[in-house]
């Protein structure tokens, strides 16, 4: 069974096998947890993204896919890339977000990793909110059939952690 725990602070900072990168489909870098990873993991992870992009992700990750890199300087193995969808009040995504975390788990397991640390994927400038990306979340980790020992998620803030914990021991 898996573990699941829940830590208020900077993902990039966190000693696991495998960190989840809530990436843009370019696979290149961008803002929040994107760029922080990129700007701590340094210039292999972007490296090793553009090696992805000019062989098999010729037109990017497609949402709800992960993919792995080397972790550059991040005290972890791996980053696990995962494309989170947009949120939408026209259209339910739900199934494309829990898909970022199987995929992710997946992808972990391929690796043979044991601890996997992931951000609240599509909660920050994606708009998703937090209360269901959190039971979205927590309820995928707990129904994956993974050989995964912990997942711990890394919330940046009071808030996000507070709709987690809501949703762990709710």
């Amino acid at each position: 069974m898996t573990a699941v725990s829940l830590v208020q602070g900077d993902i990039t900072r966190q000693s696991v096998d495998a960190i989840v990168n809530a990436a843009n489909s370019s696979l290149l870098g961008g803002g929040g947890v994107d760029g922080a990873i990129h700007r701590h993991g340094g210039p292999e992870i972007l490296d090793a993204c553009r090696a992805l992009r000019a062989s098999h992700y010729g037109k990017g990750l497609a949402v709800g896919q992960a993919v792995a890199t080397t972790a550059g300087r991040l005290d972890a193995r791996w980053v696990i890339h995962t494309v989170g969808p947009v949120w939408s009040v026209e259209e339910d995504r739900s199934a494309r977000l829990a898909s970022c975390y199987r995929e992710s788990l997946r992808v972990a397991d391929e690796l043979g990793a044991a601890t996997v640390a992931f951000p609240a994927v599509s909660t920050g400038v994606y708009g998703w909110p937090l209360d269901d990306g959190a039971r979205i979340a927590l309820e995928t980790v707990r129904d994956a059939d993974t050989a995964v020992a912990e997942v711990r998620f890394v919330l940046f803030d009071e808030t996000a952690y507070a709709a987690f914990a809501g949703r762990l021991h709710g």
